[in-house]
């Protein structure tokens, strides 16, 4: 499993000119599923998230988490981080998840966010999505469950 965590000042999602997820400040994770995760992986991603100590603390050190701060959660799908362009000119995403099984895992990853985080949104599952943010810091920070970065 792996995650793009954006730090932002807000941030939200729209599908066919709606907005169907959006936050204030907080976390966007964009999460991408490959084909041998389980509910293992999504909890070490969820917990690594949780617990990054990325937002700044009364001396303006990074060294509080989102759990410190009660900022919230941004969750979208994004099968694409596991797309492969080694080879050629197409990414190849043979390494993502099917999507019966990244739509569970996906879903496994919020609900479990929603059980430590007052506010959880999400992205629609294999919609054509528009994301928009403000990245706060610049703060991105790339987490991969094989622990690969």
């Amino acid at each position: 499993m792996r995650a793009i965590i954006q730090r932002v000042s807000r941030a939200k999602v729209t599908v066919g000119g709606e907005t169907i997820g959006e936050i204030g400040k907080g976390i966007l994770v964009l999460l991408g599923v490959a084909e041998n995760d389980s509910e293992k992986e999504a909890v070490y991603l969820l917990e690594k998230t949780l617990n990054l100590r990325i937002f700044e603390d009364a001396d303006d050190k990074m060294n509080l988490s989102l759990l410190d701060t009660k900022g919230e959660l941004l969750v979208v799908s994004q099968f694409t981080l596991y797309g492969d362009a080694r080879k050629g000119r197409r990414p190849s995403f043979v390494r993502a998840a099917a999507p019966e099984e990244a739509k569970r895992l996906y879903e496994f990853f919020v609900g479990e966010a929603r059980k430590q985080i007052g506010k959880v949104e999400t992205g629609r599952f294999q919609a054509m999505m528009d994301v928009e943010l403000v990245n706060d810091g610049p703060v991105t920070i790339l987490l991969d469950s094989e622990k690969l970065f």
